[in-house]
């Protein structure tokens, strides 16, 4: 006799689901996806950003930074992901599970997400219309990507490679070097071309309009 088909979840199903483990799981089309376990490199970097963005926003409430920050992917109703750290300026509602209106969203990256948050997660932050700002941060050398939104259909992605590149960041009124950012992280090589990504002696911005670099 054949397994019953598998019903897919709405995000609400989701959100009251559990599996008796302390796993973190995001949602994928209606499929509960696990999360690979962060390490201590990834939980350094978040913190860091967490600690600047929140010092630039403290005179501006309602705004807020959040970490493992809820996200809807825009007309979906089987989609849930969780980003390493997001940025709101609208009100906090009681029980609320997805952050409204992001207008940052940063993502650390490792070997085991690096694929995961670039094919699957950054075509729904750009799709996400309130985004500003995108940034992906290799937790494993010195490299941070930048992905902001020119106008509803292009973006530009800078790249900063070197301790002293001042991470600007216009959606919430912060900037600092990235050696602030990795500040107490050991990288394998101090620097690098990131994960994906094979600079070569090309430019360190690059215009993108259809979602991929």
């Amino acid at each position: 006799m054949s397994d019953p088909a598998f019903k897919r979840m709405s995000v609400d199903e989701f959100l009251l689901w559990e599996d008796g483990t302390t796993t973190r799981y995001e949602l994928i089309d209606g499929v509960p996806v696990a999360m690979a376990p962060s390490h201590s490199a990834h939980q350094i970097i978040v913190g860091n950003a967490a600690r600047h963005i929140g010092n630039a926003l403290d005179a501006r409430p309602p705004c807020r930074v959040q970490p493992e920050a809820g996200i809807l992917k825009p007309d979906s109703v089987r989609s849930f992901f969780q980003a390493d750290l997001a940025v709101t300026c609208k009100p906090h509602a009681f029980r609320e599970h997805a952050i409204p209106d992001p207008v940052l969203v940063m993502e650390v990256l490792s070997r085991s997400t690096m694929d995961h948050d670039r094919r699957i997660k950054l075509p729904v932050h750009r799709s996400i219309p309130s985004l500003r700002e995108i940034v992906l941060v290799d937790s494993e050398s010195l490299f941070v990507e930048v992905h902001r939104r020119l106008d509803e259909a292009r973006w530009q992605v800078d790249l900063l490679l070197e301790p002293e590149a001042i991470l600007r960041l216009d959606s919430v009124g912060a900037g600092f070097p990235l050696s602030a950012l990795y500040r107490n992280v050991e990288t394998g090589n101090g620097s690098g071309t990131g994960p994906g990504l094979d600079l070569g002696s090309g430019p360190t911005s690059i215009a993108s309009g259809d979602g991929t670099l």
